[in-house]
């Protein structure tokens, strides 16, 4: 347990248990062993992320903007690209599990903000939140994670994203 969980449990405490969010996942949460593990050390042995369905963000890309010390450089969050298209998994949330997700994704840190999506999934147009990474925190200094890159590969490959799509992420930025 770390020292955000109390914050965490206090905000599940005040949202409403009826709400539900809609959330773009295409990060290294979608890797289900990594996010076990993670799930474990931080005492959420209680929360399930769902099973979520295929999804495709539109007009954002990749873009390697922020400085990680924990992964060895910098990794990916998401960036306002006309035309550009992000391989995810669109999940359903309960409103007192959005702050596990938030805290998974660096909000609760500051790393990371919230933000609105377009989300393509089963031939409809929804829109949902992504955590991208807080632009007071984006920098281009740096090499790109190599194990970083691994983690997003296993990730995308374990959520059943198009092949295509793992190949890409596999080159880097």
């Amino acid at each position: 347990m770390d020292s955000h969980y109390d914050m965490v449990m206090k905000a599940r405490e005040g949202a409403d248990p009826n709400a539900t969010r809609l959330y773009f996942a295409y990060s290294t949460i979608l890797d289900r062993a990594a996010f076990e593990e993670w799930r474990q050390q931080h005492s959420y042995g209680f929360f399930d992320l769902p099973e979520g369905r295929l999804a495709e963000a539109v007009d954002v890309d990749l873009v390697y903007d922020f400085p990680s010390r924990w992964w060895g450089g910098r990794v990916a969050g998401l960036a306002d690209a006309p035309g550009g298209r992000i391989f995810g998994r669109l999940f359903e949330i309960r409103g007192q599990d959005w702050p596990i997700v938030q805290h998974k994704e660096g909000f609760v840190t500051g790393m990371c903000v919230e933000r609105p999506v377009k989300v393509l999934v089963d031939g409809q147009t929804v829109e949902a939140t992504a955590f991208v990474t807080n632009p007071r925190r984006a920098s281009q200094d740096g090499p790109v994670s190599p194990r970083f890159v691994e983690a997003l590969v296993r990730g995308a490959q374990a959520a059943g994203l198009p092949s295509d799509y793992v190949e890409r992420l596999k080159r880097g930025p």
